[in-house]
């Protein structure tokens, strides 16, 4: 067994694993966090996606020990105070979802991809998604509700800007 440090969800969490457990496996069996899903188990699907020190990073590909001391973000840790994150809301206003096995690797994508791309075009939405399986859906409604959370996103933004503007002014 080796000794390992995780933050996860903003709660830090040491534990002891042995050397071949995969993230996937620590996630949802020692820490009972089973949004994170596993699908292929190759790596292909995206279904077991989570952050991994802000990076999109497949749980089933990663061993426990390689994420010692790393920051964590799942799928359970984008909800706020009991308000969900931009990106869940878009998902549910868009019924972008339909079984919901693949949604916690498409919704940790997308928080990721518009991190980094505020205003994205369709084509770069489709692309930043090409590595997210879903075997229910074609697709549209999850790319509608990643362009509705980067409208609603870019909002937001804009209304903290605002009111920082007016109490600068003010």
């Amino acid at each position: 067994m080796v000794s390992i440090t995780l933050r996860v969800n903003g709660t830090v969490h040491q534990m002891d694993v042995e050397p071949r457990w995969l993230l996937a496996d620590v996630l949802r069996e020692h820490l009972k966090l089973t949004g994170t899903h596993l699908g292929c188990e190759q790596g292909v699907c995206g279904a077991c996606t989570v952050l991994l020190n802000g990076q999109p990073a497949r749980s089933c590909l990663t061993l426990a020990v390689t994420a010692d001391g790393a920051d964590i973000t799942t799928v359970e840790g984008l909800a706020q105070n009991g308000q969900l994150h931009p990106i869940q809301d878009a998902f549910w206003q868009e019924h972008a979802l339909q079984c919901g096995f693949c949604t916690p690797g498409f919704l940790m994508t997308a928080v990721h991809f518009l991190q980094d791309n505020p205003d994205p075009t369709r084509a770069e939405i489709k692309e930043a998604l090409s590595g997210n399986l879903c075997r229910c859906t074609g697709y549209q409604h999850i790319v509608n509700a990643v362009e509705r959370a980067a409208k609603n996103l870019r909002e937001k933004s804009g209304e903290k800007e605002s009111i920082q503007t007016s109490t600068v002014e003010g």
